[in-house]
């Protein structure tokens, strides 16, 4: 009997030996208990991390904000380096695409969908900070390592057309009813509302591009969108905004009680910003900011004079600055709205005060019928509303962190102060009150930079860039021979993996050198 078994069993083992030997080495190489496929909406919430933009960083710097006062954590200088490279982030869009289709979504999904805005987004984005950029033959892995560059024309062109295209899918997708997107850590999965998003952001880019109307049908474009609301729908209120909320204790704010301690003083305002707030007799200077604690105790002046609220200029000498910082004579960042939580304030990426402005500047140029104050006024209510503070008349409580206190969580170590608002007053002084005329521009452009503090990453240097409002200062502390900077280098993998083509972009744009002060296509 066990002779019989031997002889049956010995062909048996022989069969499932020469078949195991049959799977290829990439089969054997697959671990069975990792997975081999991300699903598209783990894809998408990927990407969504990606694109935020997070106060505390060179962003704020480079719009003048809020500077370094210690060489040995940071400057204030425009020697830019290299620019973002989101074609990691891009790659990831197309697996999020194809990843939809293999589950089993339409051809057109709201992936793909936002596939379309996520291009505009990055490719626009990269652009605006180099210039011309690979984007045609680029993402096309193995296929081709050494993408030519699209002119920055066609990098702009083509973004408007996948906004287009990407409000279109939308439109469709809304109408029969697509709940199947999943993930999003911005807007409750709802594509009503990055359907806003896309068509905020399209105005966004058209205002970018203000040197090239004419060249780019920048004007048709803007009217389009403006006068159709119905096929184009825009952000209608704040509550609309695309923003990053922190998350305690998964997720904090750049901020906390706990690195008050290591970088509370490390930075300080800067004069562009709070002579600004100051100028204007703005309220939202008490929201944002600290006064200087010299003027109060040493000049005993009222902490809530405007006068008490003085920013570095941001071309000092870093120890001239350093040493003023210690003596307490300018003005920190507000201790109990940036620092007394672990989620601080939303981080806006694209908002409605934005989009007010935006639109507001395009009627101001002519590109569109309709009441640029009505919308400059949206504006700028819609920014004091985002402080707490009345658009009417009224009053709001300041907060002022106590010299000499140990905790900034603690709301008993913070002196409060009634600030009395009136909107009539504040928008009837000359500085404020919209003129249909440069001047008028010129005072868009002011309340837009007020309101973009700490959000929407660059957008208020590139503003800065385009109109140069407002006036940015320059000295020893910013470097770059006392010029701001006009683009950041392409990144140093191009130089090593792409170096014909990108000699050929450098030659065709900056005279053959990645100069951070050569002007690209759309500031010319």
């Amino acid at each position: 009997m066990k002779k019989i078994f031997r002889i049956y069993l010995l062909p048996v083992f022989m069969i499932l030996t020469v078949t195991s030997c049959k799977k290829s080495f990439q089969e054997l190489s697959v671990n069975p208990n990792v997975p081999n496929a991300v699903p598209a909406s783990l894809l998408f919430n990927g990407v969504l991390n990606t694109m935020a933009d997070f106060p505390d960083g060179s962003n704020e710097i480079y719009a003048q904000y809020y500077i370094y006062n210690y060489d040995y954590y940071g400057n204030n200088r425009y020697d830019f380096g290299s620019g973002d490279n989101y074609y990691t982030t891009l790659k990831n869009v197309v697996a999020m695409e194809g990843q939809a289709v293999k589950g089993g979504a339409a051809a057109v999904n709201p992936y793909s969908a936002l596939g379309k805005f996520f291009r505009a987004y990055f490719f626009s984005k990269m652009s605006m900070e180099e210039g011309d950029i690979p984007m045609t033959q680029a993402l096309q892995g193995l296929t081709n390592l050494t993408p030519a560059y699209d002119t920055q024309k066609t990098v702009m062109t083509q973004s408007l057309a996948w906004l287009e295209s990407a409000n279109t899918d939308l439109t469709a997708l809304i109408a029969k009813g697509d709940n199947t997107l999943a993930g999003d850590i911005y807007l409750g999965n709802s594509l009503t509302a990055w359907q806003k998003v896309v068509n905020t952001f399209r105005i966004r880019l058209l205002i970018q591009l203000s040197k090239k109307n004419g060249d780019i049908d920048v004007a048709s474009q803007f009217a389009t969108v403006v006068g159709n609301p119905t096929k184009y729908p825009v952000m209608t209120s704040a509550a609309d905004n695309l923003q990053y909320t922190f998350l305690s204790p998964t997720n904090y704010y750049p901020q906390t009680p706990d690195n008050f301690g290591q970088n509370g003083s490390r930075q300080n305002t800067s004069a562009t910003y709070i002579g600004l707030l100051t100028g204007l007799k703005d309220p939202r200077v008490f929201v944002t900011a600290e006064p200087a604690r010299y003027n109060v105790d040493n000049l005993k002046q009222s902490p809530t004079a405007f006068s008490s609220f003085i920013g570095a200029d941001p071309g000092l000498d870093l120890g001239v600055m350093y040493n003023n910082a210690g003596l307490q004579k300018y003005s920190f960042l507000n201790r109990k709205r940036y620092y007394s939580t672990y989620t601080g304030e939303p981080a806006i990426q694209i908002g409605y005060a934005e989009l007010m402005f935006n639109i507001a500047e395009g009627i101001n140029r002519g590109w569109a019928t309709g009441n640029a104050e009505d919308y400059y006024i949206k504006g700028i209510q819609t920014s004091l509303a985002y402080y707490g503070i009345p658009t009417g008349a009224g009053t709001f409580t300041a907060y002022f962190y106590r010299p000499g206190s140990t905790s900034t969580a603690n709301l008993t170590n913070y002196d409060t102060y009634t600030i009395n608002v009136d909107w009539a007053t504040y928008y009837a002084q000359a500085g404020v009150k919209y003129t249909a005329d440069a001047a008028g521009l010129n005072k868009i452009l002011t309340q837009k930079y007020l309101a973009l503090f700490r959000h929407s990453g660059l957008e208020s240097y590139f503003t800065y860039r385009r109109t140069g409002v407002p006036a940015f200062t320059t000295g020893p502390g910013t470097g770059n021979s006392g010029r701001i900077a006009l683009r950041f280098q392409y990144p140093s993998s191009e130089r090593t993996s792409n170096d014909v083509n990108y000699n050929k972009a450098l030659a065709s744009q900056y005279g053959g050198n990645d100069d951070i002060n050569g002007v690209m296509y759309i500031l010319k």
